[in-house]
């Protein structure tokens, strides 16, 4: 049975977690917003999700960097500047005792409106700003079993119908990749750009391994992933050859290896797109290796950012 890349492993923790809404920190049953809110009306908000290692939220940084850029791309005021809002995110962890195999989830949307109708100008109070964090570790058979994919019919866009740069909370279109590649036994939509390329998953970035090289997409047409752009470094600094190009599916097909990352599980090997085995169907040294690499990357990160609290 298909599973998504982002299943997770069962936490009873999870049932007594505090969430942040607007300051003030509410259990999971009282935390909500109004029917009026404009992220529920019409999805008109930015959000970022942080894994959590030594109570530190990984790649603070760069996740902050995709946030308040996609806020000011769609003119979101969201009202706290970074230290405030990293300040509140700290506060969250802290009041729910969270420190490692924790996912955060912040959210920020254009506010209550006055009446449901999609002018910005409509709303009427302050940004919304919530945060979920929760107990979460990707099922450990998935970082070594790996992932089907499904190519979908599903395109991912150019950047003046909705920019694929931002992370907002319309994501229909990679719902509807989501469904399409389930309804045929997939785990994840393999997603092609306008003129054919392999461009990027459902909910992750796509890469392959060809003759000792790691292939990702341009990054036209496909969020810019964090935890791509990490890996795209541990590869330069490994010596890994690995370049940001066109491909096409016939490429993946006949890859050595493919893999997607994300940040909730890192580095997922891929063992079949579109019924074609992926090598042997089974991890391959270069994913293995590049999992290695990325946990020492994130615990340099987890070290750096407890250093620079406690200077």
């Amino acid at each position: 049975m298909a599973q998504s890349v982002h299943e997770f492993v069962d936490d009873p923790r999870n049932r007594d977690i505090l969430v942040y809404v607007n300051g003030a920190l509410k259990s999971r049953d009282e935390a909500v917003v109004s029917v009026f809110d404009s992220g529920f009306v019409l999805g008109d908000g930015v959000w970022e999700g942080l894994r959590v290692l030594g109570g530190q939220p990984l790649f603070l940084d760069a996740h902050l960097d995709r946030l308040y850029e996609g806020a000011k791309a769609i003119m979101l005021d969201i009202g706290m500047d970074r230290i405030a809002l990293t300040g509140a995110i700290m506060e969250t962890l802290a009041a729910n005792h969270m420190t490692d195999h924790v996912h955060i989830r912040v959210m920020v949307t254009r506010g209550v409106k006055r009446t449901p109708y999609q002018d910005p100008r409509a709303a009427i109070g302050p940004a919304t700003i919530v945060m979920i964090p929760e107990y979460k570790t990707p099922r450990p058979e998935l970082l070594e079993r790996g992932l089907k994919l499904f190519t979908v019919h599903v395109r991912r866009g150019y950047p003046d119908v909705q920019d694929p740069k931002l992370n907002s909370h319309s994501k229909l279109n990679c719902i509807t990749a989501c469904i399409q590649a389930y309804t045929a036994g997939a785990d994840e939509a393999l997603m092609l750009d306008p003129h054919g390329f392999v461009a990027t998953c459902n909910s992750t970035h796509f890469f392959i391994v060809r003759r000792g090289e790691v292939w990702t997409s341009s990054g036209d047409y496909c969020l810019g992933g964090i935890t791509r752009a990490n890996v795209l470094r541990i590869c330069a600094k490994a010596g890994i050859p690995a370049h940001e190009r066109n491909f096409s599916l016939t490429d993946a097909y006949n890859a050595e290896e493919a893999f997607v990352t994300g940040t909730f599980a890192g580095v997922v090997p891929v063992r079949e797109i579109d019924g074609r085995m992926i090598g042997d169907g089974q991890r391959g040294p270069m994913v293995e290796r590049l999992q290695a690499l990325y946990r020492e990357l994130a615990q340099l990160d987890s070290a750096w950012r407890a250093g620079m609290r406690l200077a």
